[in-house]
């Protein structure tokens, strides 16, 4: 009984608590303060060749990310060899020192280790992964492909085709064909933003070995490079090893004289664009112009703006095409920031038989984010853009990218530190300014690739502007 008495004691007392402690579920939970950003400090080397290394402690986990930026990318390929960039990145581990692509593989798989090389139009990569244990070993293989690329005929001629193959596929598919058209029609065919970063067939097909050695030597130097290293080292214990993987790298011969890529024009009147994709069971769709280049003293408050308008699942664009209207499965906007001023543009893929109607609402959409943002509205973007903001620095990996932006940018080192607090102090007013001068929906290119026969009818009845058709063969020269 004694016994008894005490369960149904406990019993009655724990149900006492839980009814104390049940939540209140008549409101969503109150969201506290975005969280500051604590960065670890990062500090500056220099190996005996003058190559720039950036180390940053992490140790939590016992892993090292080594990324090697070289500041060229494809808006430095030559004009008429535009793809050039972004192919001989993609060459780099197909062969390196005495190894083949194969053997590259299998050498870094036996280490534990992943690597990657890659590019974009500011920048190329080369990024590794590795346990800190293997990191001794694998660096020689890094080195290699960094400093030994063989660029073998074989292999280049395997990527050019697939390049090629990629390019077919495209002529057949709207979603591909809007990523060529829309740049053209904004940036122009012979501006480097223009033409697609991989380039397009013809100049492809002249690539041979020659060019990519020319390009490697041109700008694969230390002196335009930047070695990161993140993870459980310290400079004591890494840069020994840095020194003797990378300490002999010299650069051949004078380095060219690059031309930074120029401000594009900023387009002055509407247009509409038409590229014909006959029973294309979507319309794609991209409304923009030239925006603003990564180094814009307004980046925080734009990454509030933009996910107000199409940046978020819940942004206004997405809500009116897709839950709203149900036209798309997704609406979307963005500035695409670059060492130039990259492009502004809203998106979507929606139903062809309502091609008008979308048009229109984004137009609304881009037309209604010049007024003031409701309080509540901006409240909730703040927030989203500042507490999502360290997810961005979780692994090893994650900050080593986003060191890249400083060394790619010419950023301050406490640009990220800056960045929640910037993001907070958003006002509505300073939205409603820079919608005004980033967001001028009369004098954005509208680029619709889809079915004609069912697109045209609608899109002109909105007489949004003049109305010139693009052919699919136009894109691909």
């Amino acid at each position: 009984m004694k016994k008894l008495t005490l369960v149904l004691m406990i019993a009655a007392a724990a149900s006492t608590a839980y009814a104390q402690d049940k939540p209140d579920r008549s409101k969503p939970p109150a969201i506290g303060p975005a969280p500051s950003l604590k960065m670890p400090p990062i500090q500056k080397q220099k190996l005996s060749n003058g190559l720039a290394v950036w180390i940053v402690e992490h140790h939590e986990v016992p892993l090292a990310q080594v990324n090697m930026i070289v500041k060229s990318g494809s808006a430095a390929d030559p004009i008429g060899k535009y793809g050039l960039g972004s192919l001989a990145a993609a060459m780099l581990d197909e062969g390196a020192g005495t190894r083949s692509a194969l053997e590259i593989a299998d050498a870094l798989e036996f280490l534990g280790a992943n690597l990657s090389t890659t590019s974009s139009f500011d920048y190329s990569a080369i990024r590794m992964s590795v346990p800190v244990s293997k990191l001794a070993e694998a660096l020689p293989v890094m080195a290699d492909i960094t400093l030994r690329p063989t660029f073998p005929a074989s292999e280049l001629d395997r990527l050019k085709q697939e390049r090629l193959t990629a390019l077919l596929q495209a002529r057949d598919n709207a979603a591909a064909l809007i990523q060529l058209a829309f740049p053209r029609v904004v940036y122009g065919p012979t501006h480097r933003y223009g033409t697609s970063a991989n380039g397009l067939p013809p100049a492809i097909e002249s690539f041979g070995v020659a060019d990519l050695q020319t390009f490697y030597r041109a700008h694969y130097r230390p002196e335009n490079s930047t070695l990161l290293v993140v993870g459980d080292v310290t400079p004591a214990s890494v840069m020994p090893m840095l020194e003797q993987a990378f300490g002999s790298w010299k650069g051949q011969g004078m380095a060219p004289l690059v031309a930074e890529v120029p401000m594009a024009p900023q387009l002055k009147t509407r247009q509409i664009y038409i590229v014909d994709k006959p029973d294309a069971p979507q319309t794609q769709i991209r409304i923009g112009w030239v925006g603003v280049p990564r180094s814009t003293s307004d980046y925080a408050a734009l990454e509030v703006l933009n996910t107000i308008l199409g940046g978020s699942f819940t942004s206004r664009l997405n809500q009116n095409l897709r839950e709203e209207h149900g036209y798309s499965y997704g609406a979307s906007s963005a500035f695409d920031m670059r060492l130039s001023a990259g492009p502004f543009f809203a998106a979507a893929g929606v139903q062809s038989d309502k091609s008008g109607e979308s048009v229109k609402e984004f137009f609304n959409e881009l037309t209604r984010i010049g007024t003031l943002v409701p309080e509540d509205e901006l409240k909730k973007a703040r927030n989203y853009v500042a507490l999502g903001f360290p997810a961005e620095f979780e692994t090893t990996g994650d900050l080593a990218r986003k060191l890249e932006e400083l060394v790619v940018y010419n950023l301050p080192d406490d640009t990220f530190t800056k960045f929640v607090s910037a993001v907070t102090s958003v006002t509505a007013a300073d939205l409603q300014k820079l919608a005004a001068r980033y967001i001028q929906p009369d004098k954005m290119a509208v680029v619709v690739v889809g079915d004609r026969r069912v697109i045209e009818g609608p899109i002109r009845q909105l007489n949004l502007g003049p109305v010139t058709f693009i052919t699919i063969d136009e894109l691909f020269r």
